[in-house]
């Protein structure tokens, strides 16, 4: 069992399930409707916890009625919640999701109104508590903050940062993680049409990393720091189901898999397959197999 604690922010997810996605200005009937806790870093965390880590969340909460079931939902999942920051005002993080039916795609409006984790809260906690330390790339300039006082008060702890959208500076984040995740999105947002040509641009500004990139239905690659590309395929469920919280579910099965010593390629596999296991069920609740 590893130590493990994410910086980034957790949301209320009100998913509303249609037959297909509707077109612009136009009515359609939900077939059903879940409110869900959502947010990449908790996500992560709510499956390593399933894998059997000791999880802590760094993060930021507004005191209204939606925390109580944000934080109901992660001490369910056995997340430590004492490095988390409470905000008098505001409001949580809101994700409005259509889910459709006839691909699985979602598509996703978010809401916020509510500070950023800051840097004088991750000064207080010990680094050197952690086994593991995961940031999502956002707020650039605080991350990189925090990124630089992890490797001058913990420099032997891996720390990896999830980039999932294209954000102003963001590059500036890269030459100090061992382990990058790209998105697809992000990819193809900087115009990148595959993995390997993004790993060759990253590769300058990251020479100390590992570079992941998820692809979505064609599976997954990495490089590693030598420059040698690995690959995995994706293991589609026998019913697509729900891909919601599938690439937090990946970045969790390749943070698990590193963490018990597997090799880039093996951790790529075993990443993808639990991926596929969460796009064929609604929901994080169950997603490991005993």
């Amino acid at each position: 069992m590893a130590r493990i604690l994410a910086i980034g922010i957790a949301t209320l997810d009100i998913v509303n399930l249609v037959s297909a996605y509707p077109s612009e200005d136009c009515e359609v009937r939900a077939l059903d409707q879940r409110v869900e806790r959502g947010g990449n870093a908790t996500n992560t965390l709510v499956v390593l916890s399933q894998l059997g880590h000791a999880c802590s969340w760094g993060g930021v909460l507004a005191e209204e009625a939606d925390a109580a079931f944000i934080r109901a939902d992660l001490l369910i999942h056995n997340i430590d919640l004492s490095h988390c920051r409470h905000q008098p005002g505001g409001k949580n993080p809101t994700s409005y999701i259509l889910l459709s039916q006839a691909t699985g795609s979602r598509s996703i409006v978010h809401y916020r109104d509510l500070p950023e984790y800051d840097f004088e809260q991750f000064r207080r906690i010990d680094l050197t508590a952690f086994d593991w330390l995961h940031f999502e790339g956002r707020n650039v300039d605080v991350t990189l903050e925090m990124l630089v006082h992890t490797r001058r008060m913990a420099p032997h702890l891996p720390v990896s940062v999830e980039i999932e959208k294209q954000r102003t500076g963001i590059e500036r984040l890269f030459a100090l993680p061992d382990l990058l995740l790209f998105s697809r999105a992000y990819a193809n947002a900087s115009g990148f049409s595959d993995a390997i040509s993004l790993f060759a641009a990253v590769r300058p500004q990251a020479r100390q990393a590992d570079l992941v990139c998820s692809w979505g239905e064609t599976g997954a690659q990495a490089q590693d720091q030598a420059g040698v590309l690995y690959a995995s395929p994706a293991f589609p469920p026998p019913c697509l189901v729900d891909t919601i919280g599938a690439g937090d579910t990946f970045n969790a099965g390749f943070i698990d898999a590193r963490l018990r010593g597997l090799s880039l390629a093996n951790a790529l596999q075993s990443a993808c397959r639990l991926a596929g296991r969460k796009c064929g069920q609604q929901g994080l609740a169950g997603v490991v197999d005993d």
